[in-house]
C-alpha cells in the first residue's frame, strides 16, 4: 500500500546543512536542481522516534531492528522518499504574497497521483511557458487577478499571464492539500511559472537569518560567532510518498501501522533548530492508486 503525505510548513524549516560557505549555514539541496528538500532519512528518523515513544516494543518490527547486543539489523516494513517542493510562498508587492509552482514540481507530484487528465494539463502548461511571445507563449499561468503582478525581483503584466480555468483538473487534486487553517488560497493566489523562473524565485524567497553570540556581561559580539542560517519559509507545501510492505508479523505491527497513519495526519516537527520552533508541519496523508486514472 502506497501513500502521499502533504506537509504544510507552520514555521520555517531548516533541513540541515549540506554545505557551508563562509559563515552561511546552508540547507539540504538536490544536487542536480539546487532546490531545497527534506531528506527521507530525516523524515524516517523523526517518525520512528515518535512511534518508539508510543510503541517501544513494536516500532522495531515496522522500521527494522537496529544493530544491538550482537544481533544483526533487520529489514523494515515501511519506506519513505524525500519530501520535495510543491508550492512555495513568494512576497508580492501587488498581492501581499502568492504561491508559485512549476511544471517540474507538478510532474513530480503527478508521478505518484497518476492522474491522466492532470498529466495533460501540466504538459499544456509546460508548452505554454516554453513558447515565445510571438508563438503565443506566456510568462505565467495564474489564478491571481490584476493588471500586473509584482514579485520579488519580477514584474508580470496581464498580457504575459494566462488565467487558470476555475474548472481545471488541478483543483480537485489541490483540494486534498492542508490549507494552513484557511491561509492557503490557491483559487486566488497561485502562479505557475517556468522551471528556471521558479528556481530563481525560490532562491530569492528562502528565509535567511543572521545569528551572533554575545560576550558574557557585555552586549558585544564574541569573536568568530557570526553566522547566517537558511530556512524554507512557513506556508510552503512539500510532499513525500511512502509505503508499507506486507507485514511479517501482523500481531506485532498492526497497532504501530495504525499509529503511523495517525501520526502522518497530525502535526510533526522536522529538521534542525527544534528549540527555536523550526520545522513544525501540518500533515495530511492520502492513499494513492497503483494504476493510472482520472
Amino acid at each position: 500500500m502506497n501513500y502521499l503525505t502533504y506537509s504544510y510548513l507552520l514555521t520555517p524549516l531548516h533541513t540541515g546543512a549540506s554545505s557551508q560557505a563562509g559563515n552561511m549555514m546552508g540547507i539540504a539541496r538536490e544536487t542536480h536542481t539546487e532546490l531545497p528538500y527534506l531528506p527521507s532519512s530525516s523524515l524516517r528518523g523523526k517518525i520512528r522516534s515518535v512511534l518508539e515513544t508510543s510503541h517501544p516494543d513494536d516500532a522495531g518490527g515496522l522500521f527494522g531492528e537496529r544493530l544491538k547486543d550482537g544481533k544483526q539489523p533487520t529489514e523494515g516494513e515501511v519506506w519513505f522518499a524525500d519530501a520535495t517542493l510543491l508550492l512555495f510562498p513568494i512576497a508580492s508587492y501587488s498581492h501581499q504574497y502568492v504561491w508559485i509552482t512549476c511544471p517540474l514540481w507538478l510532474s513530480r507530484w503527478n508521478r505518484w497521483l497518476r492522474d491522466d487528465k492532470l498529466d495533460l494539463l501540466i504538459q499544456t502548461w509546460r508548452d505554454t511557458l516554453s513558447k515565445t511571445r510571438e508563438d503565443g507563449g506566456k510568462s505565467a499561468i495564474a489564478s491571481v487577478k490584476g493588471q500586473q503582478i509584482y514579485l520579488q525581483g519580477a514584474r508580470i503584466t496581464a498580457e504575459e499571464i494566462e488565467s487558470i480555468d476555475p474548472q481545471a483538473d488541478c483543483w480537485k487534486a489541490f483540494a486534498k492539500i492542508p490549507d494552513g487553517n484557511g491561509i492557503l488560497d490557491l483559487q486566488h493566489k497561485l502562479i505557475i511559472v517556468s522551471d528556471s523562473d521558479c528556481g530563481a524565485l525560490v532562491e530569492t524567497g528562502l528565509q535567511r537569518e543572521v545569528r551572533v553570540a554575545l560576550k558574557e556581561d557585555e552586549k558585544t559580539v564574541a569573536g568568530g560567532s557570526f553566522r547566517s542560517e537558511e530556512a524554507i519559509p512557513s506556508e510552503t507545501v512539500l510532499f513525500f510518498p511512502w509505503g508499507l510492505k506486507p507485514s511479517k508479523s501482523e500481531a506485532r505491527t498492526d497497532l504501530v501501522r495504525a499509529s503511523l497513519k495517525n501520526t502522518l495526519n497530525d502535526k510533526l516537527q522536522f529538521g534542525g533548530l527544534e528549540g527555536l520552533g523550526r520545522g513544525w508541519t501540518d500533515n495530511t496523508t492520502v492513499e494513492i492508486n497503483h494504476h493510472r486514472g482520472a
